[in-house]
């Protein structure tokens, strides 16, 4: 589904990211976890072709990437949501840029807000709503598109720690049940451990692989569940371990 083959990306004098070698199967959950600054982000945008790398190739379905595609969608840290539209109005976004059925797609995006527990709020406008229901939102706004591939750049970090669980449990039954590729940056190692299929570390600036840490908990899985709670303390453990071993301070991004 995606393939990173050799990427490096510098901005001037500064090298982010350097020879980053990964593939991403699809339908698998990725995360990416790193210090500040190791280029996370920079390799997010590269996947979406928000922009370009300086050396390498980034592939989706063995097509290079050279511009953003329609079949990947990206959330960011933030909603984005437009103020002036109401919730159902900022779902059907996509809809009205890409001049897709507007019927067909409204009936999606109803099903979509009853899913994410935002049934009868799709008159609100987003100045209505709690950090956690704008990112609720911003999702189903995403999901709208069908994409083969989600991009997600620490999508919850805003938000209080209930919320972020419980948007955490709604990501991952998502997941479960459309089966779309997903690629999800994050500074929370129990937050990667109870999303991934596979976590990449990427190393202090410029960004590396360090190593890919395979989590084999089965799904569904929950912060604190008894049945796990071996599994989830050695593979973060593990994780926390290989970002310990970067002895280079946070830098900021």
């Amino acid at each position: 589904m995606i393939s990173i083959d050799g990427v490096s990306r510098s901005f001037g004098p500064v090298q982010a990211l350097k020879d980053i070698r990964l593939e991403v199967a699809d339908g698998e959950f990725l995360t990416l976890i790193g210090r500040s600054g190791c280029g996370k982000s920079t390799l997010l945008r590269l996947i979406g072709g928000l922009d370009r790398p300086t050396g390498g190739r980034v592939l989706v379905d063995g097509e290079e990437v050279r511009k953003p595609r329609r079949d990947v969608a990206v959330n960011f840290q933030k909603p984005a949501l437009l103020p002036w539209r109401t919730v159902l109005e900022n779902v059907m976004l996509p809809v009205e840029i890409f001049k897709w059925d507007k019927a067909k797609s409204r009936e999606h995006a109803q099903y979509l807000l009853e899913t994410t527990g935002l049934t009868g709020f799709a008159k609100r406008l987003p100045h209505e709503l709690s950090g956690g229901m704008q990112q609720r939102v911003a999702l189903c706004r995403t999901l709208i598109q069908r994409p083969k591939v989600m991009l997600m750049d620490e999508p919850f970090s805003a938000l209080d720690a209930l919320t972020r669980e419980e948007l955490s449990l709604e990501l991952q039954r998502i997941h479960m049940e459309t089966g779309t590729t997903i690629v999800f940056v994050t500074h929370s190692i129990q937050e990667a451990v109870l999303l991934a299929d596979r976590v990449a570390v990427l190393s202090a600036r410029p960004g590396r692989v360090k190593q890919v840490v395979d989590i084999k908990i089965p799904r569904p899985r929950s912060f604190g569940h008894n049945a796990h709670l071996e599994e989830v303390a050695k593979a973060s453990a593990e994780l926390h371990q290989l970002l310990l071993s970067d002895h280079m301070p946070d830098v900021a991004a």
